[in-house]
């Protein structure tokens, strides 16, 4: 797969009296089996190829979990986050809540016509602004982008992360309202 087969995400929004509840929604079909694509969303190791370290990672539901982003910068708001495993079905689902971004929940099954591929449905739910919405399709979409890369063999190398690939995102999704 490459960076343009991640396909757009969609997203819906429910006002309330506390903000904006924003709902994304991502749909990919990867060609790696369950439990490769479950190691790279729900395990200290696989995480940081593709998302964020995870400094604390309890897998079992009520867990604690405390995640930091490799990408922003060190006094960047929301570089670490905490929080607790909110769902956690062992090679099907895991789903974290944490400060700032909300619940992200990674849903896993097999492709229905290829055991050997996998259909990762993902929902991040938070309350905030339109702008953060924008930002957080842009870059989760990103993140799914290093997730197929990783997947591949190619973790990604924070070293070299520049925020041009998540500008030229933002505005995509800016444009598709």
């Amino acid at each position: 797969m490459t960076t343009e087969a991640i396909p757009h995400g969609t997203s819906e929004t429910r006002e309330g009296d506390d903000g904006d509840t924003h709902v994304l929604h991502f749909v990919m079909h990867l060609p790696h089996p369950v439990v490769t694509v479950w190691a790279a969303v729900a395990t200290p190791e696989g995480l940081p190829q593709w998302l964020a370290a995870a400094d604390l990672l309890e897998p079992h539901l009520d867990g604690r979990v405390t995640l930091r982003w490799l990408n922003a910068e060190v006094e960047g708001e929301g570089t670490v986050v905490s929080g607790r495993v909110t769902a956690w079905d062992r090679e099907a689902v895991a789903e974290y809540t944490v400060e700032q971004h909300g619940r992200i929940r990674f849903h896993m099954e097999p492709a229905p016509a290829d055991s050997l591929a996998t259909v990762l449905r993902f929902t991040n739910e938070f309350t905030g602004t339109d702008e953060q919405r924008l930002d957080n399709l842009a870059g989760w979409h990103q993140h799914f982008e290093y997730l197929d890369a990783a997947l591949d063999g190619h973790p990604a190398d924070w070293s070299a992360w520049t925020p041009d690939r998540f500008q030229q995102l933002r505005e995509e999704y800016a444009g598709r309202k």
